[in-house]
């Protein structure tokens, strides 16, 4: 199969495209202190180990093992947002028609495998492919389980077996790496996006009950747990106990899973630390004033909240803002559309994101390496991306320039933020600040699903002592999670 490189036309083209589909570590302000105590809990994780396979040098080319000439260059994800996408950007194809004409295989030498269901789901839909043995290339893996892909070479390549390495990834944000790589330190995975959030809140609210009236005032309002919880004590206050600071307990977790300092697990063993209490502490301080609404995320209550003053704050990722928070605003020409701003929030974080894997039986290395290259190192093509999609994707530098040139990614997203905020200038602030090296285990989203579950059940709504809810919370990893040892 031959391989089309158009970059040039690419840029023309996606610049062009009006589509607009809509698909942690420390915050900025934090301590060197805190950033000081995290290397040292993850320096003593590893220990003795060696987790880092070296340098890894781009040579451009494909090792001798990794066949190529195939005659279907087949790709498979969980759906369709964000394939069709990256393969018209690779191959300079139209935007308005690409998902169909991969549905009808239309794309020459190119077939697109959609299981069409959620991120969570897919997994049990590539074990059968392979265990089917059916032909698949390049797929695509979910944050939350990517790692059990990752650390199966029968199952996902090293990618400098393409020839590609360090050099070729070299303004990725770090913690995309991280997650990118195996036990080994070996990188296998790759995102052409970086999904930093942020806390996303109503600025007329922020002025009549904080008197914040920037952004960077809201900012020290919330700067920490301690201040978001007085600040949502204080709304609660103004607003005659109408208006929750804060969207759902699911969204204070999203953030604050990311402020963890120790890995879940070490040695096999189970990590419950003062992080553990300090959410769930934090997160009844909240529950109890009102300062989180009870809602559950992807409820229609959830972004209805939104719209009614029931909340004035959502803990927000970057593919988040086209999709459930502009929902939440009522939509263009909604009832709070236009009226919110972005701040950094207690703590920086990530949620989501999907990273590129190789097959290792592929027969199409070579266009394998070209899609990847598109999708993550072609700084032209990646600025086109990010501007025609849109996207925030994984390159500091392209998203840099763009920020500061105050490049509108989209007029109806954009619109949703007072005063024109640049929003993804937040973004781009706490994506730099995510830092999760040495904190990474092949259990996380299992462990964390259940201890937010454990905490929300037990200690929110039964009023449970925090000694039966960590029993609870040891039940539901010991069903979820065989193998590891719960003491």
């Amino acid at each position: 199969m031959n391989t089309l490189k158009k970059t040039l036309a690419l840029v023309a083209t996606l610049a062009m495209a009006s589509t607009a589909l809509a698909s942690c570590g420390d915050d900025g302000s934090s301590s060197e202190s805190s950033k000081a105590e995290k290397t040292t809990a993850a320096e003593d994780t590893t220990a003795g180990e060696d987790t880092t396979a070296g340098e890894e040098v781009s040579t451009g080319e494909i090792d001798a093992s990794v066949k190529t000439g195939g005659d279907t260059f087949t790709v498979a994800s969980w759906n369709a947002d964000d394939v069709p996408a990256l393969i018209a950007q690779w191959k300079g194809l139209d935007y308005e028609t690409i998902k169909d004409d991969l549905a009808d295989d239309k794309v020459d030498g190119i077939h697109f495998i959609s299981f069409g269901v959620g991120g969570g789901e897919a997994s049990e839909h590539f074990d059968q492919l392979f265990n089917d043995g059916g032909d698949l290339d390049v797929y695509f893996c979910e944050a939350d389980w990517a790692l059990k892909y990752i650390n199966d070479d029968s199952k996902t390549l090293a990618l400098s077996k393409l020839g590609l390495g360090d050099s070729d990834f070299a303004n990725i944000y770090s913690y995309t790496d991280e997650i990118g790589k195996d036990s080994n330190g070996v990188r296998k995975g790759i995102s052409w996006q970086a999904a930093a959030g942020g806390f996303a809140y109503r600025a007329d609210l922020a002025k009549d009950y904080l008197g914040a009236n920037t952004p960077a005032e809201m900012q020290e309002k919330v700067a920490d747990w301690d201040k978001f919880v007085e600040a949502a004590k204080t709304v609660q206050d103004k607003s005659g106990n109408k208006t929750a600071l804060a969207d759902t307990v699911g969204g204070l977790w999203q953030c604050f899973a990311c402020g963890r300092t120790q890995p879940w697990v070490v040695d096999n063993k189970l990590v419950l630390d003062d992080f553990c209490k300090d959410f769930a502490d934090t997160a009844k301080a909240l529950w109890d004033c009102g300062g989180v609404t009870k809602n559950n995320q992807w409820t229609d209550e959830w972004t209805a909240a939104g719209s009614n003053d029931a909340t004035m704050g959502y803990f927000v990722s970057t593919w988040g803002f086209g999709g459930f928070f502009l929902d939440a605003a009522g939509g263009e020409g909604g009832a709070t559309y236009g009226k919110w701003a972005l701040c950094q929030g207690p703590q920086a974080f990530y949620w989501g994101g999907t990273w590129m894997v190789v097959n290792p039986a592929t027969d199409n290395g070579e266009e394998a390496r070209d899609f990847i290259v598109s999708a993550t190192s072609d700084e032209a093509q990646l600025t086109a991306f990010a501007k025609a999609k849109p996207e925030y994707v994984n390159n500091s530098k392209v998203m840099d320039e763009l920020i500061s040139g105050n490049t509108v990614f989209n007029e109806k997203i954009s619109g949703n933020f007072a005063e024109k905020q640049n929003y993804f200038a937040e973004l781009a602030n706490n994506a730099k600040t995510i830092d999760f090296k040495g904190l990474i285990t092949p259990y996380d989203a299992a462990v964390k699903s259940e201890f937010l579950s454990a905490v929300t059940d037990e200690y929110l709504k039964n009023g449970s002592s925090w000694d039966d809810t960590v029993v609870k919370f040891k039940q539901k990893v010991v069903e979820a999670v065989p193998g590891i040892t719960v003491e």
